[in-house]
């Protein structure tokens, strides 16, 4: 059974930063496309960036460009979010998720419909 659990959120003030990390269990995560999503209440949820644990190819939201960088850690399993110039309208409920393959561009690796894996989420919350 894949299971995603998140962790790191919290609260900060703008210009702060944060680190999220998703641990992955339950399936071969050498070769996959792992990707931060967020939700704000009322909207709808979206993609931040994206993995592919394979080779480490990236694929960044363009409001989050030069502010968030996704890693891996394949040794742990592990997904990583560094949020660093934090800013009020960041502030949502960010998700982890994950599948067996990236769809062919990059651009759809922020689709949420492209996961069939998600964590349970974590709050992040950025303060003016």
């Amino acid at each position: 059974q894949v299971q995603l659990v998140e962790s790191g959120g919290g609260s900060v003030q703008a210009g702060g930063s944060l680190r999220l990390s998703c641990a992955a269990s339950g399936y071969t995560y050498s070769s996959n496309c792992m990707g931060w999503f967020r939700q704000a209440p009322g909207k709808e949820r979206e993609g931040v960036a994206a993995i592919y644990t394979g080779g480490g190819s990236t694929y960044y939201a363009d409001s989050v460009k030069g502010r968030f960088t996704i890693s891996q850690d394949n040794a742990k399993n592990t997904v990583y979010l560094q949020m660093n110039s934090l800013k009020p309208e960041d502030t949502a409920m960010y998700y982890c998720a994950a599948d067996v393959f990236c769809p062919g561009d990059g651009g759809s690796w922020l689709a949420p419909g492209a996961y069939n894996y998600w964590g349970q989420g974590t709050q992040v919350t950025v303060s003016s």
